[in-house]
């Protein structure tokens, strides 16, 4: 086929082709249902939006889908590891490639560092309340707290040893290999699936009609707290949720039939999870007031807020333990996957891409991904970790619609196995929906970039630039 490189299973030293579409669609899924439910919803809705987080969620995921349908073009023509940093490099040059790249790193290392503080701040609940073993206070929480933009103080805590062992254990499953990590994520994507479903199903029973009124809050006052501009500004908030989808194109390399599989798996997940997530907001926040939800467990909060769901809390833990550990190992698969792709062309030394002889996995890219993801959840709170995640993938998302539409007149003859329908409206709809996610994401957000930007252009120069290799994918015209 026009445009797709030989099977790396041939090769002994390439990635396995290990993964169908069901699995995809579950990594996906594994990577999207997590923080999101289990965490942000809460937050969002009792400090911007109210009961109207339903619209914000439905706003990110519309603008996701616009993203998605890009990606899941560009993933079928390149299906190849690398997600959106490959795309870029095949199509539009190494200096934007690099670029996307770096801010995919810290896309996935914030995320998967932020993910695994969370899913601490639930596994440490379960073990005081259910079972009675609380963990020391010492080993429960970063050594630092951040006050204001600059000032760290100290907690008392020497590091979060619980963020620490499930990054350990995440990344020796991810060493040992891709297929029994999908399998590993199957399992727990079913388990958590499962509690969210019976959360929705019984809330629905329970919900107090007073509790959505009014459905978005009257404006404080200040921009962004409650009103419309509360719905917006939750959209950039929450959609830190969505970005699982993009973890999918990253495994296209292990895809068995990546033309029809990856945009199966983008597509799938990414409106199975708006759907659920839309459910369960409205859900949370029909059965207790959204004022009451800005905590580390807002889902096992309301259900216990009513006696007859009361009994669900400790399920509720356990699915928010289970379905953010398999959050964390989707985000590490991808970032070592990126490295891969950014070794493979140069762009970072080769050790990132050595494979290993019996597991076929790149790993010791892997074993470095889950040492500096450790150290983050070791070591820094969720108010810095958190706000580096959305933009870097937001601007990936813009360059990747205007990729898909650059390729449409250059390129009109390459071999699409999907095309993006519509693509004169969706991309530009892709661009626009992200675009405004950025505009209402805070101003330490967009500080924090730029100091990020400016280490990579560094890196780029000392090193990248005269280390690069020409794009290992190049697209055919279709016979």
């Amino acid at each position: 086929m026009a445009g797709i490189p030989e099977d790396p299973v041939a090769e002994q030293h390439d990635l396995k082709r290990a993964l169908g579409p069901i699995h995809l669609i579950a990594l996906g899924i594994g990577a999207i249902i997590g923080a999101g439910i289990f965490v942000l919803t809460g937050h969002a809705a009792a400090s911007y939006a109210g009961p109207g987080v339903v619209v914000s969620f439905a706003i990110a995921g519309t603008g996701c889908l616009f993203a998605g349908l890009c990606y899941a073009e560009y993933a079928a023509m390149i299906p190849v590891a690398g997600s959106a940093y490959t795309y870029t490099y095949a199509t539009m040059g190494r200096f934007l490639a690099w670029i996307i790249g770096w801010n995919l790193v810290l896309e996935y290392l914030a995320a998967g560092s932020t993910v695994a503080v969370g899913w601490s701040g639930y596994f440490s609940d379960l073990m005081a309340k259910q079972l009675g073993m609380p963990i020391p206070a010492q080993f429960d929480g970063a050594p630092f707290k951040l006050e204001g933009f600059h000032h760290l103080v100290a907690t008392g805590a020497y590091f979060n040893l619980p963020a620490v062992a499930l990054v350990a254990l995440v990344t020796f499953v991810l060493i040992v290999g891709v297929n029994m990590s999908a399998n590993f994520n199957n399992l727990m994507v079913a388990i958590k699936l499962a509690i969210v479903l019976v959360v929705i199903f019984v809330g629905f029973n329970h919900i107090v009609p007073a509790n959505h009124q009014p459905f978005i809050p009257d404006n404080t006052g200040t921009f962004g707290q409650f009103g419309w501009t509360g719905v917006f500004r939750a959209t950039g908030v929450i959609f830190f949720a969505y970005i699982g989808f993009d973890a999918v194109s990253v495994a296209a390399q292990e895809a068995r039939n990546p033309q029809r599989d990856v945009p199966l798996g983008i597509l799938g997940s990414l409106i199975i999870c708006t759907v659920l997530y839309m459910l369960m907001s409205w859900v949370v926040t029909g059965i207790a007031p959204y004022a009451s939800l800005n905590v580390a467990h807002p889902v096992s909060q309301a259900v216990d807020a009513i006696a007859d769901t009361r009994w669900l809390t400790p399920y509720v833990n356990v699915g928010a333990v289970v379905g953010l550990a398999s959050v964390v190992l989707v985000l590490l698969l991808g970032q070592s996957r990126i490295f891969y792709a950014m070794s493979k062309d140069g762009m970072i030394p080769e050790l990132f891409s050595q494979i290993h002889p019996k597991f076929k996995t790149p790993w010791r890219g892997s074993l470095i991904t889950g040492f500096f993801c450790a150290l983050g959840a070791g070591v820094l709170p969720l108010d810095i970790l958190g706000e580096l995640v959305s933009i870097g993938t937001l601007l990936a998302f813009v360059i990747v619609c205007i990729g898909v539409m650059m390729l449409r007149v250059n390129r009109p003859k390459v071999k699409r196995p999907f095309r993006a329908p519509v693509i004169w409206l969706v991309g530009p709809l892709g661009i626009f929906m992200c675009g405004f996610m950025m505009v209402f994401l805070p101003l330490d957000t967009w500080i924090r970039l730029a100091v990020w930007t400016v280490i990579g252009l560094i890196i780029y120069a000392l090193y990248s630039r005269s280390h690069a290799k020409p794009a290992r994918f190049k697209l055919e015209d279709a016979s």
